[in-house]
């Protein structure tokens, strides 16, 4: 029997770049089978950050929240979840990328830099052409959809990706709800070193493992495994808050 609320609302954030879309194929199933409702953000290119907090919020006013992220939405749900700790069942972070708030040597914000700088140089069709051109089938279709549903404003969007402060080492210790970290271990963006890091240093942490060709073949493998590490973190912990 699962031990997430069945009253909870899956907040379903996408990575940078991505779209509502991706976010539900991802976490649809997995609240489904839970009988959960699910929301999943389209972000606001234009405020990627604060229309995913916006969407925590107003799904805060109604009950509780299970916050699920991918990549950057992985950060800004852990984010939100540490400043409203009684709001929240729990957080499923997958594949985040980065701990600290100095994002230099970061491989995701350094490609979403990278990126908008070649958007605004060569145009969005041109880019989607090399992206396609050198990204497996499934992430190709997925951010050729997605880059064009955020164009025009696309390389503002990722310009604020790449700026965004992951959570550092003291926040993470300091984090008061279970979290489900789902890593990749052949992703070289999102490093599974990052996902391990990030278990071993929240207080109540369980970190599944995928590949990405498991990931192409079904996004919604990053919910299941997800909402399977949440439940057993539940069963072993308090009851739930909600």
């Amino acid at each position: 029997m699962s031990r997430i609320p069945p009253q909870v609302t899956v907040v379903a954030l996408p990575g940078t770049g991505s779209d509502a879309d991706f976010a539900a194929r991802a976490f649809g199933p997995a609240a489904a089978a839970h009988r959960l409702r699910l929301r999943a953000v389209e972000p606001d290119p234009k405020a990627v950050i604060a229309s995913c907090t916006a969407a925590l919020d107003a799904a805060a006013a109604h009950g509780p929240v299970l916050a699920a992220g991918i990549s950057l939405g992985a950060a800004i749900a852990l984010d939100w979840a540490a400043a409203h700790p009684t709001a929240v069942v729990g957080v499923v972070t997958a594949l985040p990328a980065w701990t600290g708030a100095e994002t230099a040597a970061c491989p995701a914000a350094l490609s979403a830099a990278v990126t908008a700088e070649q958007l605004r140089a060569d145009g969005l069709e041109a880019v989607i052409g090399r992206m396609r051109a050198s990204s497996p089938a499934w992430l190709a279709e997925a951010l050729t959809q997605s880059w064009r549903g955020q164009w025009p404003h696309l390389p503002q969007a990722l310009d604020e990706a790449a700026g965004y402060a992951w959570p550092t080492l003291e926040q993470l210790a300091a984090s008061d709800v279970p979290v489900a970290v789902v890593g990749a271990e052949d992703d070289p963006v999102h490093p599974i070193a990052v996902a391990e890091q990030w278990t071993a240093t929240l207080p109540q942490a369980g970190l599944r493992r995928v590949t990405l060709a498991e990931l192409g073949a079904d996004p919604a493998i990053l919910g299941r495994a997800g909402f399977a590490e949440l439940d057993a973190l539940l069963s072993t912990s308090a009851p739930s808050r909600a």
